[in-house]
């Protein structure tokens, strides 16, 4: 029997036994007395014991490029985390609901093949256990530059921003559809998106172009095509980050947002995207670490407050579907409450699954701290386990409903036709171009003749990549990256190669953020600006740069630095397509939040 036919067999074969059947009638009758449930999930719960039930609540991060792993880095960062060498150790030891992918060293992802191959190997490892229960695999596949953990020969779609930009909704639908499809195709069945947030802070440090925009009518059309799109592949989408994680100038991952709109601004502008997920279906949806207190005055992130999960969620919006934690480890969960009481307290707030448990100042693992602690809450009474059954009930159904009980595993031979295809980056290059912006023009289009242009600014392979695409149209090109944070002596550098060059096109990446980056971008523009020769800027991230250097006649906007944004952008920059992007973000006045420079909607275009 080939190993395709194998896996499928003991898939089927787990089904079968999972199921109950042929295994007496006390479950099915114990089931019969929940009325409006599915009997098929409830035969699963009803075998599992406290312990696998409370694993199931929990998503965990392993290392390794193989479930198997014995790569002595990954294994010693497992060990640190879990007392295990690898995912297949690690299920077998605890049996976990979920396994999310990262690309950090040491890596998950390094191929697509490398990635089905892993995914087989995790749901193997799941479904040889005594009650077999795939695992959810996830990841953050936002796309975009950003957050985008899956890199080429998967197709790299525009971030949400650039969708929002682009004025298509369709767009969202397409790309969230073949984003799903790549992702099943390597066995990863959950995308933690879309992005539901309505950005309406320039100063947000966290979601910026991770949202659609700062319209909520606009982001609510767009995530709800990108819910359609991903339930369409068969993947399971997840909306973030509830109540709303765009008005704020607090990253937390590091600190503590608290996001003071009243009950009727939050209605207004937070609420509506989540609503529109809702009412497409979604199955999942996750939770901010904000404070809120026009919604709950106590002070709690909204990811343990029960008048926000349950009384909003639940209750209000009439949610079902599984809330699951944004990472356990982020600042925002951590600063009030001991690691110990914070999954309690989510799930007596309302909370579902509880992601990437947090370490310690060593690194060491806080996973079995928390798996305990609920474990000994439901043995205190503090949690019900009708409570824990809840959520488990929940994660098992959307797992039955999405088919990962009748096709656990993918076939790795088939990889390589389904992710990256022709069709697919064709795809990818034709919604891209409709999302580059023109906020300022006095040279565009540029001629395709033999001119000098020096390619400078932020990001090694940007620049290259730019400088290549650039070459392709006739210019000599010469290339200075000079980083997020040129020093003097770079800049200067730049100044000089720029006065023996005839234009200069130059990068910028959240140059308005003099915290996190200080002020070398913005300098580095107004001195080759200072030089007289022509210069095009081009942000290849946020929008709001132009406003700290309103001195610059060029500027567009890509809101990514994927290969196909940069394609489009020099595209645009010779004239062979005309720019259609539309600011999908006020753009202020530096320093004056309340007054416009460019308002949203607005972008220039000219003829092809």
């Amino acid at each position: 029997m080939s190993r395709r036919r194998r896996l499928i067999a003991i898939g089927a074969a787990s089904v079968v036994a999972v199921a109950g059947i042929g295994s007496g009638t006390a479950n099915a009758a114990q089931a019969g007395h929940q009325p409006g449930k599915d009997k098929r999930v409830l035969k699963i719960l009803n075998r599992m014991t406290l312990e696998e039930k409370v694993a199931q609540l929990f998503v965990l991060q392993v290392y390794g490029t193989s479930a198997d792993t014995t790569d002595p880095t990954a294994v010693a960062a497992n060990q640190k985390l879990y007392g295990v060498d690898n995912a297949q150790q690690l299920i077998a030891k605890y049996h976990p609901g979920g396994i999310i992918y990262y690309s950090v060293d040491p890596p998950n992802v390094t191929s697509p093949a490398q990635v089905a191959h892993l995914s087989n190997g995790i749901q193997q490892a799941a479904m040889r256990q005594r009650v077999p229960i795939p695992v959810t695999i996830a990841t953050d596949q936002e796309q975009g530059a950003i957050v985008s953990r899956i890199p080429a020969p998967f197709t790299q779609f525009p971030g949400s921003q650039a969708l929002g930009a682009g004025r298509t909704p369709k767009d969202a639908y397409t790309s969230a559809k073949i984003t799903g499809q790549e992702l099943k195709a390597i066995g990863i069945n959950t995308d933690y998106a879309p992005d539901s947030d309505v950005n309406v802070n320039p100063a947000n440090p966290v979601i910026g172009v991770r949202s659609y925009g700062s319209d909520p009518t606009l982001v609510s059309q767009f995530a709800a095509q990108a819910v359609d799109g991903y339930q369409a592949a068969g993947v399971i989408p997840t909306a973030k980050h509830f109540p709303g994680h765009g008005d704020t100038d607090t990253d937390s991952h590091t600190g503590v947002p608290i996001i003071n709109h009243t009950k009727e601004q939050w209605e207004k502008l937070d609420l509506p995207p989540f609503k529109a997920d809702i009412a497409h279906g979604i199955d999942s949806i996750m939770t901010a670490h904000i404070i809120v207190p026009a919604l709950d005055p106590s002070g709690d992130p909204a990811t343990l407050s029960k008048p926000i999960l349950t009384g909003i969620l639940r209750d209000q919006l009439h949610y079902d579907g599984v809330v699951v934690t944004d990472a356990l480890g982020m600042q925002g969960v951590r600063d009030k409450y001991g690691d110990d009481r914070v999954p309690v307290l989510a799930l007596q707030a309302g909370v579902d699954e509880l992601l990437k448990p947090p370490t310690d100042s060593a690194g060491n693992g806080l996973f079995k701290v928390q798996y305990d602690a609920v474990l000994n809450a439901v043995k205190s009474g503090q949690l019900s386990e009708s409570r824990i059954d809840q959520s488990v009930y929940r994660i098992l159904r959307v797992k039955l409903r999405h088919g990962l009980f009748q096709h656990p595993y993918v076939d790795e031979s088939k990889v390589a036709k389904r992710v990256g295809t022709p069709s697919h980056l064709a795809t990818e290059q034709a919604i891209t171009d409709k999302t580059t912006t023109l906020v300022k023009n006095a040279v565009l289009p540029l001629p395709k003749d033999n001119r000098k242009v020096l390619v400078t600014g932020y990001g090694v392979s940007t620049t290259q990549t730019l400088a290549n695409d650039i070459g392709k149209r006739g210019p000599v090109t010469s290339v200075l990256q000079t980083g997020i944070s040129p020093t003097q002596a770079t800049i200067d550098k730049a100044v000089a190669q720029a006065k023996d060059n005839d234009v200069t096109v130059v990068t910028t990446n959240a140059a308005w953020n003099i915290k996190a980056n200080g002020p070398g971008q913005q300098n580095l523009v107004k001195a080759l600006v200072a030089t007289g020769k022509p210069v095009i800027v081009a942000s290849v991230r946020d929008a709001y740069d132009i406003g700290y250097f309103p001195e610059a006649q060029n500027y567009l906007v890509t809101y990514g630095y994927t290969p196909a944004s940069l394609e489009s952008l020099t595209k645009v920059l010779f004239g062979e397509i005309s720019p259609q992007g539309k600011l999908p973000v006020m753009i202020p006045v530096a320093g004056h939040p309340d007054q416009t420079l460019y308002p949203y909607g607005y972008g220039l275009t000219f003829a092809k």
